[in-house]
């Protein structure tokens, strides 16, 4: 049995278009005179591909927002088994950045060169998927933050609101979507929905793009209009976009996109890396940390 492990990372294949092909971020690191890809550990309550973001940004001074996800690397180090997760990544603004004790140098090679100068063949492979698999655009699906009780509510029941709990899961997914560099916001006309994307929008001066078919109310009278809206969106999807649904209606979200439903707690996100036919190339789930 795979031991669990103690220790987790995130990191990135970061790729850029050159007039040579396709070029790849690697990091020097001097305390193991290696050349490796930029990753490292995670912080209190941060989400895996926040921490992916934040330490390419550290280790190589580029703002990078991140694509398919990759496939992850175990290991055994001194302290335990340690997991590192990657993510394909592109380059959003890019600032110089000082050499010190922990890397001395950010560089961008060639795929080719960067395949023989780096110094562990497991980051050989996670570089050879990113560079191999296709082009994608990935779709957010989010269950609502926590809302209040349905007996402690008077009103509609479509103009329920979140907790506490639920708006700090709100404000939670803000990192989670800026890692992802969503664009475009989809959600349930309730507001326990609407609200659970507010954060981010705000944040992005972006419009949430309200539906009245995904409310429970409308999403579980009418199960086939849900999944036919759903194929629309995954195959006309041009950027990355969030949509944020209910639990009664999931299912019918899930058939659209020909996927197995499966349960999700509230102010999970499912991560579907979609290719420009609007088909599943990979999937990931992220839970909330609150």
């Amino acid at each position: 049995m795979t031991k669990r492990p103690r220790i987790i990372a995130a990191g990135g294949v970061v790729l850029r278009q050159h007039s040579n092909g396709p070029q790849v971020l690697l990091v020097h690191r001097p305390a193991y005179d290696d050349w490796s890809l930029p990753k490292g550990k995670g912080l209190a309550d941060e989400l895996l591909p926040e921490t992916a973001v934040r330490e390419i940004q550290e280790e190589t001074g580029v703002l990078a927002t991140l694509d398919l996800r990759l496939p992850s690397i175990r290991y055994q180090v001194a302290k335990g088994p340690k997991a590192t997760h990657y993510w394909r990544a592109s380059v959003v603004k890019q600032r110089p950045r000082r050499p010190d004790a922990e890397v001395s140098e950010a560089r961008w090679f060639g795929i080719t060169e960067a395949l023989a100068l780096i110094s562990y063949a497991d980051e050989r492979d996670v570089i050879r998927a990113a560079v191999d698999l296709p082009p994608t655009n990935v779709l957010l699906v989010v269950r609502h933050g926590k809302a209040m009780q349905r007996k402690d509510w008077t009103g509609p029941d479509v103009k329920r609101r979140l907790t506490s709990r639920g708006r700090k899961q709100a404000e939670d997914l803000v990192g989670l979507l800026e890692a992802f560099g969503v664009e475009r916001l989809v959600s349930s006309a309730a507001t326990r929905c609407v609200q659970t994307l507010e954060p981010y929008a705000k944040a992005h001066r972006l419009a949430i793009e309200p539906q009245d078919l995904l409310t429970e109310e409308e999403g579980t009278a009418h199960p086939k209009r849900v999944a036919k809206y759903m194929r629309q969106l995954a195959s006309s999807i041009d950027a990355p976009t969030a949509i944020c649904g209910h639990r009664p209606v999931l299912p019918a979200m899930y058939d659209g996109l020909e996927l197995e439903p499966r349960p999700m707690v509230v102010g999970e996100a499912r991560a579907l890396h979609l290719d420009h036919h609007g088909v599943l190339v990979r999937s990931e789930t992220i839970k909330p940390t609150a």
